[in-house]
């Protein structure tokens, strides 16, 4: 019997009683699952087990018996959220794809009810905290592990995520990894001990190393913009400024010719098969919304029968490449609205606590982490311009941090607020007081 499908499975079974006990810890569980993706490095039963449905279950049950008060921050992004997840579901009813429409629509489902419950269980910092680790140390696993295969192999061959997950391919590996390298700072300046913060150097760079090794235009494209804005959020620059100093020459001696001749293709999109097959996907979906505007195609819309109808070459028939195609394809102009006002409101929401916090150095972790989540933000909106990742669970977990950060940041300032107002008035009744 496989060992690695039986430390997966005895790991899981061993988090079930703690999650009846304290629920948020499902959570981290879920994450954990759903991120690493442990069970998909095992060769045997393990690989195709419902852990994170297992998981999920678990957490589900463990609330209904929990003391703890429930609370949830509603908030215009939640409102927005929840009228996301409506509008997919009411897409899905005039589906052109019917059957593969809804089984999608389960998946996405499901990744929604563990956002909004991640809203409610971890609204303390330390919990957001611990889920910050959790999502850096399960995403940062195939970071350093794919800087150093890169660096082994001499970038020869692409670095991929494990099969049969979100991130199994090149390019979705390499936006998640775009995605957490902000996180790996936000706990990089969180840290005290020089030999700490040194590790997440060594982390950092090599994670840069794996997005070059995934050899993805898309992941090329949204870490220049993320290293960019990185750099003009993060407070102590010059690390940053060092490492990105630092990797320019490595991708000039570590990198194959072959991957330079795959990014030049870059700026001859004209000439090249790949970028023009996701050109006529994108023409395919503006087509399909212009016909269908308020409802799009539903789930699963980019599909060989739909293409006929509505594609400039019908047989070059590819995936949506892109977030916003791929709603705007799948839930017609009114999702598309839904889905970026959906963003535009996480990163107003994260301005507000970086703009709140700027005087408060209790409330500095706060304003860091609001900071790192816009660099996340940017990386994936433009990355995601040239990946299809619409549903990917770590957006959704970016607005449900931004969600809580902001509960957490307005609750403290108002008791900051009303301790000052109740020391101050018995001072003002104490000088009234005197003859």
């Amino acid at each position: 019997m496989p060992i690695r499908d039986i430390v997966v499975t005895l790991a899981v079974l061993a988090l079930l009683p703690l999650i009846l006990r304290r629920p948020w810890i499902g959570i981290l569980a879920w994450s954990w699952i759903g991120y690493m993706n442990p069970h998909r490095l095992a060769y045997g039963f393990a690989r195709e087990a419902p852990f994170a449905m297992l998981i999920g279950a678990t957490t589900l049950v463990a609330m209904l018996f929990m003391k703890e008060k429930i609370r949830f921050p509603w908030s215009r992004e939640t409102i927005v959220l929840l009228l996301f997840v409506l509008w997919m579901c009411l897409t899905t009813v005039f589906s052109l794809q019917q059957e593969y429409s809804l089984l999608q629509l389960e998946k996405v489902v499901k990744i929604q009810v563990m956002t909004f419950i991640t809203m409610i269980l971890m609204l303390y910092r330390e919990r957001l905290n611990l889920l910050v680790w959790v999502i850096v140390l399960s995403l940062g696993f195939y970071g350093v592990k794919g800087g150093i295969f890169t660096l082994m192999t001499g970038g020869g061959y692409h670095v991929m995520g494990p099969l049969g997950s979100f991130i199994g391919g090149n390019n979705e590996l390499g936006l998640a990894l775009i995605m957490i390298l902000p996180l790996m700072r936000y706990l990089q300046l969180q840290r005290e001990r020089k030999w700490q913060r040194n590790l997440f150097t060594l982390a950092m760079a090599l994670t840069v190393i794996a997005i070059l090794g995934t050899q993805s235009r898309g992941a090329l494209v949204g870490l220049a913009v993320m290293a960019v804005v990185l750099i003009v959020k993060s407070r102590r620059r010059f690390t940053l400024l060092l490492l990105a100093a630092l990797m320019v020459p490595v991708a000039l001696t570590v990198m194959p010719e072959s991957w330079f001749e795959r990014m030049h293709t870059i700026q001859e999109y004209e000439e090249d098969q790949s970028a023009q097959g996701r050109i006529n996907a994108w023409h395919f979906a503006v087509n399909l919304a212009q016909d269908r505007p308020l409802v799009g195609g539903g789930f699963e819309a980019f599909h060989w029968r739909n293409f006929r109808h509505y594609a400039p070459d019908p047989n070059d028939v590819k995936d949506a490449h892109s977030i916003y195609f791929e709603v705007l394809g799948e839930h017609g102009f009114a999702g598309l609205f839904i889905y970026l006002l959906l963003g535009f409101f996480a990163w107003r929401s994260a301005t507000w606590v970086i703009r709140n916090t700027r005087e408060r150095e209790d409330l500095l972790w706060a304003r860091d982490l609001a900071a790192m989540i816009q660099v996340s933000l940017a990386g994936y909106a433009s990355a995601g311009a040239f990946l299809g990742l619409a549903y990917f669970d770590l957006y959704y977990h970016l607005i449900a941090m931004v969600v809580i950060l902001r509960f957490l940041v307005r609750q403290q300032l108002q008791a900051a607020a009303e301790a000052d107002s109740g020391a101050a008035a018995p001072a003002v009744s104490g000088r009234a007081a005197r003859p």
